[in-house]
């Protein structure tokens, strides 16, 4: 009964394995050593979509592999291209649910920067009010495979590699933290992607025990935190998260999040008009925030059909970042990017719409 117990369930996904959990295999396969790292190299490194393309690897290991594992999470389904240059990737996972992640180029083509933002859930279950990820619901977490390959199947979309990765598309990281802290060592393990943890951005609405274990890992990745209020009035109504874990335990994590030389934790902002553009909220805004090595992003909400919010106007918003910046806090306004395809911040719901165009490789 023991032995059979171990075969229920799927079969574990092939992207998903560590490097340990491949050597092992590789052992119990009876394959040289060498191998597991030929294989993740594979998987990581080269972003493969088929067993078939790992051309050193013996035909019967790849069928082995075949055999016991899943090995194809996600399907590209749609791309759209914002005027800004900003795309938006739609994929399908193994079981037919829809996640969409975004790569956004840099507005000053001299930094020649690229950043992905990936999802790691396929919905939401912490309901904030100005979200549209949040009216999908909660379905179910990410494999850590399904993560990490909208990372290679964006690369060779965009024909290059990131720089930048944000855990800022659907669902809450911190939420899933075994799959997401499982991709971060994929990612940035030196057999495959390498990606620096510097590079790398986890952002949460408010878990407090998922920070604490984000900023246990070694390394840490980067932290960013959706504030979006400074009284736990507004926060408790405008994400339900506060009240679990109000302001002052939030900020009391950030704080004790650990931050090599030169790294801030981020600080996300939300303006919404009438809600928390305040003057007050502009100046009860670092007086929070005082102590903790932090740069602040304000983000102009990002509309979508439903909930009763408008963006405040450009003249509020910039009144509220020189007030804000008159304290000394580095305060910036994030622009909007690919809002004219439902691909800004807050604006993720992969919903089937029948205006989306389907994905033709030979236009991008």
């Amino acid at each position: 009964m023991t032995a059979l117990a171990l075969h229920v369930g799927p079969p574990p996904e092939l992207r998903g394995l560590l490097p340990d959990e491949l050597v092992g295999w590789v052992a119990r396969a009876g394959a040289p050593a060498y191998r597991a790292e030929q294989i993740f190299r594979w998987l990581h490194g080269h972003g493969v979509e088929s067993l078939e393309a790992m051309t050193n690897v013996p035909t019967a290991l790849r069928d082995a592999l075949e055999r016991e594992h899943r090995t194809r999470p996600l399907a590209l389904d749609t791309v759209q291209t914002a005027a800004d240059g900003t795309r938006k990737l739609r994929f399908r996972t193994g079981d037919g649910h829809a996640i969409e992640s975004v790569l956004i180029p840099d507005e000053d083509a001299e930094r020649d920067k690229l950043t992905l933002c990936i999802s790691s859930q396929v919905g939401c279950a912490l309901d904030c009010g100005f979200c549209a990820t949040a009216t999908l619901g909660f379905t179910r977490h990410l494999l850590a495979g399904e993560i990490v390959e909208q990372v290679y199947r964006a690369t060779a979309l965009a024909g290059r590699r990131p720089t930048n990765l944000v855990f800022m598309g659907m669902g809450e990281p911190l939420h899933n933290f075994d799959n997401v802290a499982r991709a971060l060592t994929l990612l940035e393990h030196p057999w495959g992607a390498t990606f620096s943890p510097r590079r790398i951005t986890v952002s949460t609405s408010g878990l407090v025990s998922g920070i604490e274990k984000l900023g246990a890992l070694s390394p840490a990745p980067n932290l960013a935190i959706s504030l979006n209020a400074t009284t736990d009035e507004v926060r408790d109504r405008i994400m339900p998260v506060n009240k679990r874990w109000p302001i002052a335990a939030l900020l009391k994590a950030a704080g004790q999040f650990p931050l090599s030389h030169g790294r801030r934790v981020t600080f996300e902002y939300v303006l919404l008009a009438g809600v928390n553009d305040s003057d007050a909220d502009a100046d009860r805004l670092p007086r929070l925030l005082r102590g903790i090595p932090a740069k602040v992003n304000l983000i102009p909400w990002n509309g979508f059909e439903g909930p009763a919010y408008a963006r405040p106007s450009a003249e509020r918003i910039r009144t509220f970042q020189e007030r804000v910046r008159a304290t000394g806090m580095a305060v910036y306004i994030r622009t909007p990017r690919g809002d004219d395809i439902d691909a800004a911040c807050g604006q993720l719901a992969a919903r089937d719409l029948v205006t989306l165009r389907p994905w033709q490789p030979t236009t991008i």
